[in-house]
Formats: C-alpha cells, sequence, structure tokens
C-alpha cells in the first residue's frame, strides 16, 4: 500500500497546459504523490523542460486543432483539463474565429480527452478527470465572452461526466479559482488597462479585486493544492462538484 505521501503512486496523470502556471503546479503536485506525470502543452520546449524537472513525459500538441485530437489515444488514470487563454473585446469587436477557437480548446479538447481516457478509468475501476474552470464558469464579467462560455460549458460537461462515471469509480470535478498569479491573468492585467482607461494596478485593485473579499491573486499551488485533494482517497466520495477557491467573489 502507497504511503500517505504517495497515494497516487502507479497512477498516470495527464495534464494539459503544464509547462506552466497552474498546469505546472498541478504537474509537480501530482509527481510529488508518486504519480507518472504527461506534461502536456503546445510548447514543446517548455514540456520538455517540466517533464525532466519532475521525472514525467512531454508530449507536445495543438489541442485547439480537435481533428487531429480526435484521432488521439491516451490512457491515464487521471486527466486535468487546464489548458486555456483570454481574450479581451466587447462582444462586438470580438471575432468569431477567436471565440471559436477559445471554445475548442478550452470545452471541445476537454470532451474529447474525456472521451479518450474514460474507456482506460473504467477498466481499471478508478479514475479521477478535474477540470481547472474558473469562477467565471459560475459568474460573468464583461469583454470575456469566450472565455465565460467555455467556463460555463465546462462545469456542465464536468457533471455529466460524473454522472455516467460514477458506477466505474470515475469521478469528475472543477477546480474554480478566482485570479491566479499566472501568465495569463498578467496579460489580462494589460489587456483590461487598455479596455477600462486604467493603470494595470488599478486594473488589479478595482477591477480584477473588486468582488474579493481577499484581496490577492491566488497562488498556482493552491490550486494544485485543490486537484490533490479532489485525486485522494479522501474524495472518493466528491463528484460533480465545483471546488471554489475564489477569495469570497462568489459570495457577495
Amino acid at each position: 500500500m502507497a504511503s500517505p505521501e504517495l497515494v497516487l503512486s502507479g497512477r498516470r496523470a495527464l495534464v494539459t497546459g503544464a509547462a506552466s502556471g497552474i498546469g505546472a503546479a498541478v504537474a509537480t503536485r501530482l509527481a510529488g504523490l508518486g504519480a507518472q506525470v504527461v506534461v502536456c502543452d503546445i510548447d514543446a520546449e517548455g514540456a520538455k523542460v517540466m517533464a525532466e524537472r519532475i521525472g514525467g513525459e512531454a508530449v507536445a500538441i495543438d489541442l485547439s486543432n480537435t481533428a487531429e485530437l480526435a484521432g488521439r489515444h491516451f490512457d491515464a488514470d487521471i486527466l486535468v483539463n487546464n489548458a486555456g487563454v483570454q481574450h479581451v473585446a466587447p462582444i462586438e469587436r470580438f471575432e468569431p474565429e477567436r471565440f471559436a477557437f477559445m471554445l475548442r480548446l478550452m470545452l471541445e479538447a476537454p470532451f474529447l480527452l474525456s472521451r479518450a481516457v474514460l474507456p482506460h478509468m473504467y477498466e481499471r475501476g478508478w479514475g479521477r478527470i478535474v477540470n481547472i474552470a474558473s469562477v467565471h464558469g459560475l459568474r460573468a464579467s464583461a469583454y470575456k465572452s469566450a472565455y465565460v462560455s467555455a467556463k460555463h460549458g465546462l462545469l456542465g460537461l464536468s457533471k455529466v461526466v460524473a454522472l455516467e462515471g460514477a458506477a466505474y469509480g470515475v469521478t469528475s470535478n472543477c477546480v474554480c479559482p478566482g485570479y491566479v498569479r499566472t501568465p495569463l491573468v498578467e496579460n489580462q492585467l494589460a489587456d483590461q488597462a487598455v479596455a477600462h482607461g486604467l493603470s494595470a494596478d488599478e486594473v488589479l485593485s478595482e477591477v480584477l479585486l473588486a468582488r474579493s473579499a481577499v484581496k490577492r491573486l491566488i497562488e498556482p499551488e493552491e490550486v494544485a493544492g485543490a486537484v490533490a485533494y479532489l485525486c485522494s482517497p479522501e474524495a472518493a466520495s466528491v463528484t460533480g462538484a465545483e471546488l471554489v477557491l475564489d477569495g469570497g467573489w462568489s459570495a457577495s
């Protein structure tokens, strides 16, 4: 039996967008718990570096190329759908191609990856699917039509997987963080500054964290801790749920 420190020993975990940010923190945490981690990212060199750092494997793939993704085969006991991008623009100036790209990356790709790994999970009688959603899966913000749509859809997809997988020992949940200290959020500061006519510091305090009771960015390691919990034995009955780390945003 695995020690408490290696509760995921013998498990194979696929983490998307794992070359940096939240994905890198999750990959590191799961590897530390004994999992063999597949670092999946469009950044081939970044994925290779991260995989070498944690003793895992690297897979370079463009998850927005869903035609190619549908033909790929993946075996994993744990799937963490994390890859994502942000684009900030009013709907009337939001390019349809960009909207479609973001939904492919953040909703269709998680569906295809879940579809790919579920047979293996069903066969083993154990599986964990964790979707890195967002407080924007529960709340909306102006200028983020594609992101909000994708994250709302991801919550729905996760619940369907939870219902279908329960009889096979598979759980499916979402982690819904607020603003996390990542390159994606740092890029948002600049975009939102232009949209609102504010400085980056003003955007952080008056826009991004305006509805948060806890006035700080969330650290990637906090999100990784939530993922680790959902993969742990203690969370065996947690499925179809959202674990919210939003500093009290959704409480207001």
